[in-house]
């Protein structure tokens, strides 16, 4: 089989892996569904495995041999993609560094590394990207991101997970009032504040805010109360510490496979910096 058509069936491999639905991802590439089958099953033929496991007429379960094709084929798509830019240029690419983050790390604590990052890789081009945990964890698992920085312990067999750093919570803002704000379910914060309501027997009235930066400036202008990380707090807000449960850890994840000498630089930049941070706080 030629090059080109080994790639165009790779490629529609990756995309089924990822939708695990011959429709979307028919959609996705602009192509019909049987030609989106006919194609996955053309792989399989001449590679001799199986791929997937039909369930229905377009739903599949992927097998073991898919697992490990699929992560291969991410790093050698990062390396095909590495080839073409330098045949472009004539010379070694300008390195691209993508880093997303869940809301507290990256309003709160990101800014404060980039100005650490940019300074000591003037010649990396840095692009930043903010989203929930779950969603921070799926593009460094499909490359879409190289480090990303979350709030929850999501357990990752693709992917490293290290923790960095402590953020501590604290109960803020207006202690009598009978309105809580609170981060919606998918939140990281959410889970602590209903822990709270648990340990202190409380249904209180909620307004469901999916920000953290909209709650911290609706208790700056003395709306409800909250639980959020101290971290955030401006001065006019009123706070009181709670106990050692409080307190969240920070997560950075990255690619398993790093083979930029720059990007290796930035890793282990990034962990120098939480150590020296943090270091009282890292078991």
């Amino acid at each position: 089989m030629e090059g080109d058509s080994m790639f165009k069936l790779l490629k529609t491999f990756r995309t089924v892996y990822e939708t695990k639905n011959f429709s979307k991802a028919a959609e996705t590439l602009f192509i019909s569904q049987p030609a989106v089958s006919n194609q996955v099953k053309q792989l399989e033929e001449e590679l001799d495995i199986v791929l997937f496991i039909r369930s229905g007429r377009q739903e599949m379960t992927a097998t073991k041999q898919a697992d490990i094709l699929y992560h291969h084929l991410l790093n050698l798509t990062d390396d095909w993609e590495d080839i073409l830019q330098a045949l472009k240029t004539q010379s070694i690419p300008k390195a691209t560094c993508k880093i997303i983050a869940s809301n507290t790390f990256a309003v709160h604590y990101l800014p404060e590394l980039m100005k650490e990052l940019v300074q000591y890789f003037p010649e990396v081009s840095f692009v930043l990207e903010m989203d929930n945990s779950e969603v921070v964890l799926e593009k460094i698992e499909k490359h879409q991101a190289h480090f990303g920085f979350i709030e929850k312990p999501l357990i990752t067999e693709t992917a490293v997970r290290q923790e960095i750093l402590n953020d501590e919570l604290v109960h803020a803002g207006d202690l009598s009032s009978e309105l809580w704000l609170v981060r919606e379910e998918s939140s990281g914060v959410y889970h602590y504040t209903e822990r709270y309501f648990l340990e202190n027997n409380l249904s209180p009235k909620k307004m469901i805010i999916k920000n953290n930066e909209i709650i911290i400036r609706c208790l700056d202008k003395g709306i409800g109360q909250s639980i959020v990380s101290k971290k955030a707090l401006t001065k006019k807000i009123n706070w009181h510490s709670l106990d050692q449960g409080y307190q969240r850890k920070f997560y950075l994840i990255k690619r398993d496979r790093i083979e930029s000498t720059q990007l290796q630089e930035i890793a282990h930049f990034i962990n120098t910096h939480f150590q020296k941070a943090e270091q009282p706080f890292l078991n």
